[in-house]
């Protein structure tokens, strides 16, 4: 008997310990990152459920309400107060005789009869409302809406059954307060470039800990030739947050475009503070990026304050993107002098610009003959990228040579002698 006994104290044990609950809640506090409000709000819904779970009723909506100095928790039957317009009342004979209807002969469903549906009131349950009347007997000034609390006696014991689903309650809860907190937090850094370390990687995708959670590394958003191990610290540009249930969803990125920009504005003071600024942004991940900077203040140079002090500033950039190329030309206002930038390495002999309603902007660029390979570049590489940073079509020609598009590039490259390393060469130069 004694030892049948001490195997059912356990059982009788959460409303026993809630002496423990305000150091629990601290640690949660400390470990979970989670605000001390929270956390009580949890730890309130947990005790409110076992207390429904033993002593409540199904339909009742019941309040815990537990005070951190006496370490003691109170109960409340939660009330709505209302009348005949907020509340269909049913008499007991009239209930009885619908419940007696035999289900299967239902009424024929039909659009009037759903209408009808629609437009009845809630029905009154003495368990979750109160008529204004009996209200006013616990409150003076209540009014119909009002939520009124009803204390309910104490007990000190709960059986296992309450206090496993109370445990269930709070782990369920503390998930989804965490999740909360953490969406809201990365939320903020949206469009950022954030630090951090690799995790795992499982098939192509690649997980990445940002510290306080996980984001995902698609492989669509990865850079091609880049390997990815675990432990190795990465920057990454955070595409976006999605709230997901089995946490805040971070679909990162080391091919967006605007990572470029998030690099460069780390690594240059003018970007970050406003002196200089990126226009536009052509990137082809892992190979080559342009990007096109502007200066808004007299007597900065934009080129020079990215390219910085013996091309520093630029060569961090480079080494974080795995020795991905960038071109950085200055942006002009005027289309065909933005063009001739754009096309950099190659000299540019003349730019005729036209707009067609069906392809909108479309520009015909002529180069030196020895020119034309660098100016399409390496599988047309560079007349493409300098379309892309334009927003406008361009044909690429040499004296005497038909033109050539940037999707013709590739064919152009290889029938002109002018060797792809070369081209290279002359771009870094540029830099």
């Amino acid at each position: 008997m004694a030892a049948r006994k001490k195997a059912a104290e356990p059982e009788q044990s959460l409303s026993g310990r809630l002496g423990e609950f305000g150091s629990a809640i601290m640690q949660i506090v400390d470990e979970k990152g989670l605000p001390k409000e929270k956390v009580l709000e949890v730890v309130e819904a947990a005790l409110a459920v076992a207390y429904k779970r033993d002593y409540g009723k199904k339909s009742q909506v019941i309040r815990a309400q537990f005070d951190e100095v006496a370490k003691t928790a109170s109960f409340f039957l939660v009330k709505e107060v209302v009348d005949e317009t907020t509340r269909e009342f049913v008499e007991e004979t009239e209930e009885a005789e619908e419940e007696a209807i035999d289900p299967k002969a239902a009424v024929p469903e039909t659009e009037v009869t759903e209408e009808i549906e629609e437009d009845r009131l809630p029905r009154y349950n003495p368990e979750r409302d109160l008529t204004l009347p009996d209200a006013k007997l616990l409150k003076k000034d209540a009014r119909v809406g009002d939520i009124i609390d009803i204390e309910l006696p104490p007990h000190e014991d709960f059986g296992r059954v309450a206090a496993q689903t109370a445990k269930q309650v709070v782990i369920q809860r503390l998930r989804e307060a965490e999740r909360q907190v953490m969406f809201e937090e990365y939320k903020d850094h949206e469009g950022e470039v954030v630090n951090g370390i690799v995790q795992r990687v499982e098939g192509r995708n690649v997980y990445v800990d940002l510290g306080k959670s996980v984001g995902i590394l698609f492989p669509s958003e990865q850079v091609e030739g880049e390997n990815y191990r675990i432990g190795q610290h990465l920057k990454v540009y955070l595409v976006r947050v999605e709230a997901e249930s089995k946490g805040p969803g971070l679909v990162l990125s080391r091919s967006h475009p605007d990572m470029i920009r998030h690099l460069f504005s780390l690594e240059v003071p003018e970007i970050s503070a406003g002196t200089v600024e990126i226009k536009a942004i052509a990137r082809e991940a892992g190979s080559r990026t342009k990007i096109a900077v502007s200066a808004n203040q007299e007597g900065v140079d934009p080129i020079g304050s990215c390219v910085g002090q013996r091309g520093t500033r630029v060569q961090a950039v480079i080494d974080e993107l795995g020795g991905e190329k960038v071109d950085i030309i200055e942006w002009n206002e005027n289309p065909a002098k933005f063009i001739i930038a754009a096309m950099s390495p190659a000299k540019v002999v003349s730019v005729d610009i036209s707009e067609d309603e069906a392809e909108g902007c479309r520009a015909k660029v002529v180069v030196p003959d020895d020119q034309l390979s660098l100016a399409i570049g390496k599988r047309g590489q560079n007349v493409r990228l300098a379309a892309k940073l334009a927003g406008c079509r361009i044909d690429v020609s040499g004296a005497g040579v038909p033109a050539a598009t940037e999707e013709e590039g590739e064919i152009a490259e290889t029938e002109n002698e002018t060797p792809a390393s070369e081209a290279e060469e002359t771009s870094e130069a540029a830099e």
